[in-house]
């Protein structure tokens, strides 16, 4: 009998191989070649300057599982993603979450994301939890203030069945350093608004290197948790789990990531596996994203 996280892990495939073949079929995205500068400088594709920020071209796909960088969409792009996340806990159950993501593009540097999350056991129930707004906010064009600082914003309007509603605060920093290489960390509050008004202090972080210019990176994510309920805010739960990451773009607009993350303490998850497809469908009546070519730049 195939155990239901495999099959679940399967579907995920199953969905990502559909999108590549709808991918390929259609007429292909125009992506602008790796070029060479008048300083016979070797620019990556995925470092190509784009939209009207002047990020990089790789931050329009998330690049790791759980630490966000700066913003994904420019205004009127729109993309998706779909997330499945398993924990398997200390006691050898098993919870599992799945995400599905609608991603704005706002002006003025900002970003709506809407979604909804199901969670469930290895059991096989799975119960509807929550609907989630988030909204980022970018603090300047790409390059003009150190980590590119980005605040977000979030709500989750939970089914009071399951839970109270919950929200959320991040400071979202991230980069490239040398050639290749990629970073993110974030700073994270959430706290419940009922129940046993629970509040987490997490610093996810993620460091990547890209094997192949815009279609292979590989990497480490890690993630530090400080949890408390009410009445024992003196006796927190520390957790840090930590362990590689792989991201796969198949196609310029689709990208695979997956991630799998060990505890290190007896507080922490025995094992936290995240998997992630997204599709940008990019500008709303275009074909093409925002490109900013390297000529028309400043320096």
């Amino acid at each position: 009998m195939i155990h239901p996280s495999v099959k679940i892990a399967l579907l995920f495939l199953a969905s990502a191989s559909a999108v590549v073949a709808a991918e390929t079929a259609a007429a292909p995205t125009t992506r602008l070649p790796e070029t060479t500068s008048t300083a016979l400088t070797s620019v990556l594709s995925e470092n190509t300057p784009i939209g009207e920020t002047g990020r990089p071209e790789w931050t329009g796909a998330r690049r790791f599982t759980g630490t966000r960088v700066y913003i994904q969409q420019e205004p009127g792009e729109v993309g998706v993603e779909t997330w499945w996340r398993m924990k398997n806990h200390r006691d050898g159950s098993k919870s599992h979450r799945l995400l599905e993501e609608v991603e704005i593009g706002l002006p003025y540097r900002m970003q709506l994301d809407l979604y909804n999350d199901i969670e469930g056991d290895d059991k096989g129930r799975f119960h509807y939890q929550s609907f989630n707004v988030e909204l980022r906010y970018a603090l300047a064009d790409w390059g003009k203030i150190w980590g590119n600082p980005t605040l977000y914003g979030e709500y989750k309007f939970a089914d009071s069945h399951w839970g109270p509603d919950v929200y959320e605060f991040k400071i979202l920093l991230g980069d490239q350093f040398l050639s290749r290489w990629h970073w993110g960390v974030n700073f994270v509050w959430e706290a419940e608004t009922a129940g046993e008004r629970e509040q987490e202090f997490q610093i996810p972080l993620g460091l990547s290197y890209s094997v192949i210019d815009g279609k292979l990176g590989v990497g480490v994510e890690a993630l530090y948790d400080h949890d408390t309920v009410k009445g024992e805010r003196g006796h927190p739960a520390h957790q840090f789990n930590i362990g590689p990451s792989l991201q796969w773009r198949p196609t310029p607009r689709l990208h695979v990531d997956l991630s799998c993350q060990w505890g290190t303490n007896n507080r922490s998850e025995r094992e936290i596996t995240w998997v992630i497809i997204g599709y940008d469908f990019g500008r709303v009546g275009h074909s093409e994203r925002a490109y900013t070519p390297m000529s028309g730049r400043q320096n």
